[in-house]
């Protein structure tokens, strides 16, 4: 074989590899994931500082949820404490049923979603989804955050924090889930994380 065809073969198997380690899970219909999220306020929390940002707890936080849409972040300051975010999804919102119904995407650290006809009412999407920033505390917790695919269910646990810089930036976690727009987003220092 000549050595053109030999690179094309490759690429089309690194294209096939690509392509299936990524794919979507698929489940079938019915709620994958029954509970909200958990959390609780904390009243003298530890400071922790990552990449030289100051990341002050809010409140202790864990979910398990349905991985809704995966953004990856390279450029950017919140990309130095945050390279990915997740979207994710629970009660009515892990169910492929009305998933199926929702497009979703993610852009610019928002999460959007688009529906033709509402499968639950639009309260019920806003508040059992959401688009949380993930800060990985490990290099183990970032290489599972980085291998998540749509259509997981991932479990993990951690804080939702503000972030602050020494010039006066600053980046702070939604602590509702009910909240909507700019603002409304979880920040999440990720100390655990699994795929279940």
């Amino acid at each position: 074989m000549h050595l053109r065809t030999l690179l094309f073969l490759a690429l089309i198997g690194f294209g096939a590899l690509q392509h299936f380690q990524n794919r979507e899970i698929v489940h079938g219909p019915g709620v994958m994931v029954q509970d909200a999220p958990l959390q609780k306020d904390l009243e003298d929390p530890e400071v922790e500082t990552i990449n030289g940002y100051s990341l002050t707890p809010l409140a202790t936080f864990s979910i398990k949820a349905r991985v809704l849409s995966i953004k990856n972040y390279h450029m950017g300051r919140e990309a130095d404490l945050s390279p990915i975010d997740l979207a994710l999804g629970w009660g009515p919102m892990s169910d492929e049923a009305v998933l199926d119904k929702i497009s979703i995407s993610q852009g610019n650290r928002f999460y959007f979603w688009h529906v033709d006809a509402f499968p639950i009412p639009r309260k019920e999407i806003e508040t059992n989804s959401a688009n949380m920033h993930m800060i990985p505390a490990t290099d183990s917790v970032k290489d599972v955050l980085k291998s998540a695919r749509v259509g997981q269910v991932v479990q993990l646990e951690g804080y939702l924090i503000e972030a602050r810089a020494d010039d006066g930036w600053r980046w702070r976690s939604s602590l509702t889930r009910s909240d909507t727009g700019n603002g409304a987003c979880e920040v999440v220092l990720v100390k655990k994380i699994s795929v279940l």
